[in-house]
C-alpha cells in the first residue's frame, strides 16, 4: 500500500502538544498543508464545535494526536477526567472524519493499553489478553476504545484507517510539572534542579528496578508518516525504539547529561508501575523503519531545548 501526502490537507488534531508539535515539524518536510485548530478554535470535547469545524476544514488526512495525558499522580487522582475527556475527543473526531469522509486516518494511541503482566516484549496481538496497570487503567480504557472504534469503522464503512501505539515518549514540548509528568521529564527537571542548588540527593519514585524504553517525539513522528505512507490494516502497530533501561540506569543517563553526579535515593513507598513494558517493533521495523536515536543522544537535544535551563 503507498499512500501520498502530496497536496493533501493534513490535520494534526493536538499540535501544540510535544507529539503534535513533532508531526508539525516533520510534515513541513512534505508537500503538503498542515491544518491546525486550537482549543480557541474547536473543543474537542464538544461533538457540535467538533463536526462544525470538520464541515469547515475539510482535511483530507487526520492524524489524531490530541489527548488528555498525565504520569501516575494525575491518573489516579482525575480518573474521570482521563477517561471522559479522551472518549469524547477520540469519538468525537472520528464520526466528524467519517461524516466528512476524511481518506486517511491514523488515531494515536498509548503503551499502557497493555496488560500489566503482558509476556515480554509486548506484541500487538498482546491486546485484551490481561488485567491493565491500575495506575493508570482510565487513560488505556480510553485509548482502547479509540483503536476499536477506528477497527469499527474500517469494518463497517470500509475506512482506510490505522492506529499506531507509541512507547513511552519525550522530547521538546514535554510536560515538565513534577506532580504531574512521566518518568523522564520528571528526573531531568529533578536533576536541574538539583545541579542549580547544588543538593547532594535526588529522590526518585519507586525502586528504580522497572525496565522501560524511550522514544524521542520527532522519531516517533517520522515513523507516523511512514505508516501513513506506506500501512493500511486493521491492526495496530507499535512504534518503539526496541532498547530498554531500568528507571536507575534512566537516572544516570540524565545525572550524566545535566552534568551533576548526585546521590540517587529511591522512595520504594511510592508505586513502581508495570514491572517492565518494552513493546515488539518489529512488524514496523519489518516494513523498513528502525530510526530511533539513542538515548542519551535524544535526553541531551531535549535538555538543551528546555525554557528552564536557559532561564
Amino acid at each position: 500500500m503507498k499512500f501520498s501526502l502530496s497536496g493533501k490537507r493534513v490535520w494534526v488534531a493536538g499540535h501544540r502538544g510535544m507529539v503534535g508539535s513533532a508531526l508539525v515539524r516533520r510534515l513541513a518536510l512534505e508537500d503538503c498543508e498542515v491544518v491546525t485548530a486550537g482549543r480557541d478554535t474547536v473543543d474537542l470535547v464538544n461533538q457540535k464545535a467538533v463536526h462544525e469545524w470538520m464541515n469547515e476544514a475539510r482535511p483530507d488526512t487526520i492524524i489524531l494526536a490530541a489527548a488528555k495525558v498525565g504520569g501516575i499522580f494525575a491518573n489516579d487522582s482525575y480518573p474521570v477526567d482521563f477517561l471522559y475527556d479522551n472518549l469524547m475527543i477520540e469519538a468525537n473526531i472520528l464520526h466528524a472524519a467519517h461524516e466528512a469522509d476524511v481518506e486517511r486516518l491514523l488515531f494515536l494511541g498509548s503503551s499502557c493499553i497493555y496488560p500489566k503482566m503482558a509476556m515480554q516484549p509486548i506484541r500487538e496481538d498482546s491486546l485484551l489478553t490481561g488485567s491493565l496497570e491500575p495506575t493508570n487503567e482510565w487513560y488505556a480504557i480510553a485509548k482502547i476504545a479509540g483503536i476499536k472504534l477506528v477497527q469499527a469503522y474500517r469494518k463497517q464503512y470500509n475506512r482506510d484507517w490505522i492506529s499506531a501505539m507509541p512507547t513511552n515518549l519525550y522530547g521538546p514540548g514535554d510536560n515538565y510539572d513534577l506532580k504531574n509528568s512521566h518518568v523522564l521529564p520528571a528526573l531531568l527537571r529533578k536533576f536541574h534542579e538539583a545541579r542549580e542548588a547544588r543538593a547532594d540527593s535526588v529522590q526518585i519514585w519507586g525502586t528504580g528496578t522497572p525496565l522501560r524504553e524511550f522514544l524521542h517525539c520527532d522519531d516517533l513522528a517520522d515513523a507516523l508518516v511512514f505508516l501513513l505512507k506506506e500501512y493500511s490494516g486493521p491492526e495496530h502497530v507499535n512504534v518503539g525504539s526496541g532498547v530498554e533501561v531500568s528507571i536507575r540506569e534512566l537516572a544516570e543517563t540524565i545525572a550524566k547529561v545535566v552534568g551533576y553526579d548526585a546521590e540517587l535515593l529511591f522512595d520504594s513507598s511510592k508505586p513502581d508501575g508495570t514491572p517492565r513494558k518494552l513493546m515488539d517493533s518489529s512488524r514496523l521495523h519489518d516494513m523498513g523503519w528502525n530510526g530511533a536515536r539513542s538515548l542519551e543522544e535524544g535526553i541531551r537535544t531535549t535538555y538543551e531545548s528546555l525554557n528552564f535551563v536557559k532561564d
